[in-house]
């Protein structure tokens, strides 16, 4: 063996963490005590929603991303849930669409008004009801409008149909409770992480599970498909108790590919992914810093490039779209970063180091757009189909302005989506009670 050093040359070698000045964070906000495993946060390129703590009920602040400082403790709220909410979600293709889900059983949908909010919201324009029990986690379909994914602490994972208000389809295949669900690229497959100690990969339209693993070493908590790498990759808890990553091949999931032990800390680690940079984050709950590695084809896989570092603990981390990044600051992904103790939210900005202020191609590969690639019909007709690929940069503040007035284009899928949401009858807005 060669006693040479091997060294590895990668443009994200050295991405730092910046930390946004005082006055960009939001300061004042009372986050939930909730100990439930969420981020309790969603961040698209409008809003910052939050989840709060509430008495009577569970209620979220949503706050347009240029009003930070101090936010007044009358500040209003969307309140509409009996019990505490669980998560939040913001509509991948309409921006002032947000999907959340409660205690109380019911899944949400609500529409946020222009400039956000100027009192209290109480009326979602649609109640979901099918669970028996908490719903835990919402995910909205990555290349479909209005189809949302909804699992509850009854074991099941129920596909809701937003254009008529009802759902399509149940997924009854765990024996225990859903920790996490993630979707491929296309949105044909869906993994999912469950208390029963299994890791599974499961065709959403049928129902039918492709492969699972019984994780009896590694104790699976989180799970997130790799892009197109045909991958998987897991946290959670190996048998000595230490925090470990594990990597899949989707569609073998009888080893793991490779196992790497983290650290001996408890909080839950939390793993995002950005398929267009291949580069991989890991936050632990209750930790300070965000480690992050570049993600390969082939062995070794997994290659560490740096740690970000904080005194402050994070109780979530809210995650800002593609489309919403600063291009002209190099920055390659941002956290929106949820202190407790100080009820503080921070943003922090991951940037690529370069001289250079022109417009860096190398690191802003063409992304997934905004436009959904099918309707709910073709999507559980069968049809599987990515939505087209743009540049981050192209037309950005258009786009958002674009999206912001869709009225403006009634032939567009976006505003057509807006518009079955917002016009429906009187009686699919009522809440739908479904037993099955």
């Amino acid at each position: 063996m060669s006693w040479r050093p091997q060294y590895r040359s990668s443009k994200f070698r050295n991405v730092y963490g910046k930390v946004a000045n005082r006055e960009h964070c939001f300061d004042g906000i009372p986050i939930t005590k909730n100990v439930h495993d969420n981020h309790f946060c969603a961040v698209n390129a409008r809003f910052l929603a939050i989840v709060t703590e509430s008495a009577g009920g569970g209620s979220f602040l949503v706050i347009p991303l240029e009003q930070t400082g101090r936010i007044e403790p009358n500040y209003p709220k969307v309140c509409g849930h009996q019990g505490n909410v669980l998560d939040i979600k913001w509509n991948p293709f309409i921006d002032n669409i947000i999907a959340s889900c409660s205690e109380d059983t019911s899944v949400r949908i609500w529409e946020i008004p222009e400039g956000g909010l100027k009192r209290n919201m109480t009326e979602a324009i649609l109640e979901l009801y099918g669970h028996s029990r908490r719903v835990g986690l919402v995910e909205w379909h990555p290349t479909t409008n209005n189809i949302l994914f909804s699992a509850g602490y009854d074991y099941k994972v129920l596909i809701w149909n937003l254009d008529i208000g009802e759902p399509v389809k149940m997924i009854d295949c765990h024996t225990d409770v859903i920790l996490c669900m993630s979707f491929n690229t296309d949105g044909s497959l869906l993994s999912t992480t469950c208390k029963d100690k299994k890791l599974r990969v499961i065709e959403p339209r049928s129902g039918r599970v492709l492969q699972e693993a019984s994780c009896k070493n590694h104790r699976v908590n989180r799970v997130v498909f790799l892009g197109n790498m045909k991958k998987l990759l897991t946290t959670g808890v190996s048998r000595w108790n230490t925090r470990q990553i594990a990597l899949w091949d989707q569609e073998d999931l009888a080893m793991p590919l490779i196992e790497e032990e983290i650290d001996g800390l408890s909080g839950l680690l939390f793993p995002f992914y950005d398929a267009d940079t291949h580069m991989l984050y890991l936050a632990g709950k209750g930790d300070g810093n965000i480690r992050y590695y570049e993600i390969g084809s082939e062995k070794p896989y997994l290659s560490y490039l740096m740690e970000f570092r904080s005194p402050a603990p994070q109780k979530g981390l809210g995650v800002m779209p593609k489309h919403g990044l600063d291009v002209s600051a190099c920055e390659v992904f941002r956290f929106y970063k949820l202190v407790t103790l100080k009820g503080l939210i921070e943003p922090i900005s991951m940037i690529v180091p370069r001289r250079s202020e022109s417009y860096q191609e190398d690191i802003y590969p063409m992304t997934p757009g905004t436009e959904p690639a099918l309707t709910p019909d073709e999507w559980l007709g069968g049809i599987n189909r990515a939505p087209p690929n743009v540049l981050p940069t192209a037309g950005r503040d258009s786009e958002i302005e674009r999206r912001a007035l869709p009225e403006r284009h009634p032939h567009s899928a976006a505003a057509a989506g807006t518009q079955k949401l917002t016009e429906q009858p009187q009686e699919q807005l009522a809440p739908q009670r479904l037993v099955f």
